[in-house]
C-alpha cells in the first residue's frame, strides 16, 4: 500500500526521468527504450484503476528517475545536471500554466485518445505514435506563454524524429507533473521535503537491488 509521500516521490521520479531522457536525447541523439517506454505508455493510461497501474513497478520502470531525483535531493545544488533540473522544474511550471488554460486539458485528452489508435495499430513507441504525441504537444503546450527551451547538439535537435521524441517525452513529463499535483505534490516540498523524497527513493532503489 503506497503512502501519499511514496506516490508523490514516484510521480516526481517520473518527471525527473522525462527530464533526464530529454537531456540525453538532446545531447546524444538516443535514449534507452526501456526507460522511455513506461513514460510514453503512461500517457495512454487515462482512467487508471489505481495509482500503481500508471507506471507499474517503479523500481523496474522508473529507476532512472529515482536515481536522478535521489542525486538531486541529496545535494543542495545540482551542478552535475543543471539541464535536467531545469527541465524538471520547467515541466512543473508548465503544468501550472496548463491547469489555468481552459479547454487545453480537454484538447490534450482528445489528442491522446486519437494517438492511442496509432499506438494500437503500430506500437506505443512506433515513430507514427511518437509523431502524433509530438504534434499534440506542439498544438497545445507549445502555445502557452511559457515554453521549455531544450538545448543540446543542434545536429540531433534538428532531426525530425529526435525532435518528436523530445516533445513526446516532455508530454509524458507533464502527465507526471499533473499526477504529482493530484497526489498532493507542491513546489515548496521540493525545498522542504527533500530528505523525505530521498529517503523514499533510497528505499525503492534498495528494494530493486534485492529483486535482482
Amino acid at each position: 500500500m503506497n503512502t501519499p509521500h511514496t506516490e508523490q516521490t514516484i510521480a516526481l521520479a517520473a518527471v525527473f526521468q522525462a527530464a533526464a531522457l530529454v537531456e540525453e536525447l538532446a545531447r546524444t541523439g538516443d535514449v534507452s527504450q526501456t526507460a522511455s517506454e513506461p513514460l510514453i505508455k503512461s500517457l495512454f493510461v487515462q482512467n487508471p484503476d489505481d495509482f500503481n497501474s500508471i507506471y507499474g513497478d517503479p523500481t523496474e520502470h522508473l529507476g532512472r528517475g529515482l536515481e536522478t531525483l535521489l542525486k538531486i535531493s541529496d545535494r543542495a545544488t545540482s551542478k552535475d545536471s543543471p539541464d535536467i533540473t531545469r527541465y524538471a522544474l520547467s515541466l512543473l511550471h508548465l503544468e501550472r500554466k496548463l491547469s489555468k488554460a481552459p479547454g487545453m486539458m480537454d484538447a490534450l485528452g482528445e489528442g491522446i485518445h486519437k494517438a492511442s489508435r496509432q499506438a494500437d495499430h503500430f506500437s506505443i513507441t512506433h515513430p507514427n505514435t511518437v509523431a502524433a504525441l509530438a504534434d499534440l504537444y506542439k498544438q497545445t503546450l507549445s502555445q502557452l506563454s511559457f515554453r521549455i527551451r531544450v538545448t543540446g547538439n543542434p545536429n540531433y535537435l534538428q532531426n525530425a524524429a529526435t525532435a518528436d521524441k523530445v516533445r513526446a517525452l516532455l508530454l509524458s513529463g507533464i502527465r507526471a507533473a499533473i499526477l504529482w499535483r493530484q497526489v498532493g505534490g507542491r513546489r515548496w516540498q521540493l525545498l522542504f521535503s527533500r530528505k523525505r523524497y530521498s529517503s523514499v527513493c533510497r528505499d525503492l532503489l534498495t528494494e530493486a537491488d534485492h529483486h535482482e
